[in-house]
């Protein structure tokens, strides 16, 4: 299926606005990458996308991307270095599983956006919201093949 189709549009719009209601408790950027299949192993795909759409870019390396790949249903969830070193051990694991729980149900878009909210709570804690932030990231999903 190809990624664009996967989601639909009004899914797509609510995933978007999951993102800006995180990014509005947090200085953290967070983005979604949708690709149909995914070769590789999935966190080395997800680290490569992740420098190719230069989220490690981000001011206080605060960005997270969320890799999904939707034939060979695999995802990942890639935090940067400034998050890593914060984030309580286990944090990643614990929010895939979340977001799993929906996935086998057919509830992609749920996954995801549930996916968002628990980054942006967890971002929040450690880079909280500044007056005088901005969103250094689309908060558009980006799509691959």
């Amino acid at each position: 299926m190809n990624p664009k189709d996967f989601l639909g549009k009004e899914n797509e719009r609510l995933i978007k606005e999951a993102i800006g209601v995180a990014e509005h408790q947090t200085s953290g950027e967070i983005r979604v990458h949708l690709e149909e299949s995914c070769k590789n192993d999935v966190l080395d795909r997800a680290a490569w996308l992740f420098k190719k759409l230069d989220m490690h870019k981000t001011k206080d390396r605060n960005g997270v991307l969320i890799y999904l790949s939707t034939n060979d249903h695999k995802f990942a969830i890639i935090g940067d270095v400034g998050i890593n070193k914060v984030v309580p051990e286990g944090f990643w694991n614990t929010n895939k599983e979340n977001m799993i729980a929906h996935f086998t149900k057919g509830e992609f878009a749920e996954g995801i956006i549930n996916g968002i909210k628990l980054t942006g709570e967890q971002l929040k804690q450690f880079f909280p919201y500044q007056t005088d932030d901005i969103n250094e990231l689309s908060d558009e999903i980006s799509f691959g093949k």
